[in-house]
């Protein structure tokens, strides 16, 4: 059977890339390839800029109230295509169609905060700084930026980044994920549908030449990037060097604390939804919790009835709670760290490595796997599974499972779950991690805060949209101004001037 190629979107059109070769686009539902992506070369990368370069000056003049309607028409195309959108999703990544539809969700949420641009993008001003002396602020574009975004949200990464960048005056160059090329050129479409200029959004997907080429090239003023953490501290060290802003945000080993005092199946519920949802394939996962005193065994019993209820299929069957994981070679993967985690001491609660769904599909399926007993010298505590994997961890105190949290090298996401007010302000003080949820197992923020982590879940200063995005897509001009009289005596100084 002949397989559709996927190519890039450059211009405002489809760009036949150079195709120094094919990937292969999978549905892991059905471990079957459903389409070819012709992987963006550097001369391909080169053209794209070219395009953003041409198309930045008109754009920038653009005024921000006509960004904004472009937007804000962009945003109803993606409601109006949200199921076939979250199709896409689920065809490449394998989430189910209820979570992909979520996450399309999550990233128009932040279309719409980019349709508030105009008022976004109002500088300071302060009249009379000095006599006759007043000083305003402005907030000008940087150029033609670009992303560099993860297979696990094809959707909403994505729209994490360009919306923001573009209502701020910039264009821009994504690459996508080559495993889930589908969406971000979707997007691209209904952009151009919305009234976007040809040029001011384009798309290659690719692998890591392509990605090079972005750190590489001179005319590109920030890379936003979201992946594992050594990939990130590459990315920022590379483009760094070059003079680059970089937002690169890495990996996570997200904790949930649990304490004695919480609502249990409250609790558990959540947690299952955390640790499983999108087969663990989501940098906010818990993917370790950490169960004080005498909740562990209480707790530990709840997460595997309720996970081992847990319907496993392909995510376009309605009824599904999880699908499969992304590609044979992640599913393997999986499945050595939690082989290596079993010898290293950890108690088998549950064991997912050899399930498949009831229609015995050939797809990469996991099941939910429950680890208890885990210690922070383990393997499967150490490092990012990004699977369907759970692993428990046992703290006398409050005070010991915020300093083991603490001690870990990612600080992304964390949740603390009781119900005491005192121990959620203590942990809320204390923990050192960027997003924080009391009683919310996966708490990211809606846009008009800021998406990021911290420690290694990130490099770079500022996090992803937000006010910090609208911060870091401009740069800050301050204007200080004087018009004097024609009759107002001056004298040359070389003294430093003083407006007071």
């Amino acid at each position: 059977m002949t397989v559709p190629v996927i190519s890039s979107w450059v211009g405002g059109a489809e760009f036949a890339a150079s195709g120094r070769r094919l990937g292969e686009v999978f549905d892991p539902a059905t471990g079957q390839v459903t389409r070819r992506v012709a992987f963006a070369s550097r001369d391909d990368v080169g053209a794209a800029v070219a395009a953003a370069r041409s198309a930045f000056p008109a754009w920038r003049e653009t005024t921000p109230l006509r960004r904004a309607r472009i937007l804000a028409r962009f945003r109803e195309l993606l409601e109006v295509h949200l199921d076939e959108l979250a199709g896409l999703v689920s065809q490449e990544h394998g989430k189910t169609q209820a979570d992909a539809k979520g996450s399309v969700q999550r990233g128009i949420e932040v279309v719409e905060f980019a349709c508030g641009i105009p008022h976004l993008l109002k500088g300071e001003w302060s009249e009379d700084v000095g006599k006759g002396v007043d000083c305003h602020s402005v907030l000008q574009p940087l150029g033609v930026c670009a992303g560099v975004t993860p297979f696990n949200f094809p959707a909403m990464v994505p729209l994490w980044m360009f919306p923001m960048a573009i209502a701020c005056g910039n264009t821009f160059v994504l690459k996508p994920s080559e495993k889930v090329p589908s969406t971000a050129l979707r997007m691209a479409r209904l952009f151009e549908e919305a009234g976007l200029p040809a040029g001011v959004l384009n798309v290659v997907p690719g692998d890591a030449e392509a990605v090079e080429a972005i750190l590489a090239h001179p005319d590109i003023a920030a890379v936003s990037f979201v992946g594992s953490t050594p990939i990130a501290r590459h990315i920022y060290e590379t483009a760094a060097r070059t003079g680059k802003r970089v937002q690169a945000l890495g990996g996570a080993k997200n904790h949930a604390v649990v304490l004695p005092d919480c609502e249990l199946e409250f609790t558990a519920d959540a947690l299952v939804g955390a640790a499983f949802g999108s087969a663990g394939e989501r940098c906010m996962a818990i993917s370790a919790v950490v169960a004080v005193g005498d909740v562990a065994d209480r707790l530990v019993e709840r997460l595997r009835q309720k996970a081992a209820a847990l319907r496993i299929g392909p995510g376009s069957r309605p009824g599904m709670d999880m699908g499969p994981v992304v590609t044979a070679a992640h599913r393997e993967k999986i499945r050595g760290l939690i082989t290596t985690g079993l010898s290293e001491g950890a108690k088998p609660v549950l064991d997912g490595r050899t399930v498949q769904p009831a229609d015995g599909g050939a797809g990469f399926f996991l099941g939910p796997t429950i680890l208890d007993h885990v210690t922070t010298s383990m393997t499967v505590y150490r490092e990012e599974i990004f699977g369907p994997v759970l692993v428990v961890l046992r703290a006398p105190t409050l005070a010991a499972a915020i300093e083991l949290v603490n001690a870990n090298p990612y600080g992304n996401g964390t949740a603390l779950f009781t119900g005491s007010g005192g121990a959620a302000r203590r942990f809320e003080h204390d923990i050192q991690v960027g997003m924080v949820g009391i009683n919310v197992a996966i708490p990211v923020p809606l846009p008009f805060f800021s998406f990021g982590g911290w420690k290694q879940s990130i490099f770079g200063a500022l996090h992803v949209y937000g006010m910090e995005g609208v911060k870091y897509y401009t740069r800050t001009k301050a204007v200080t101004s004087r018009w004097p009289e024609a009759s107002e005596q001056s004298k040359s100084s070389l003294a430093m001037p003083t407006l007071g």
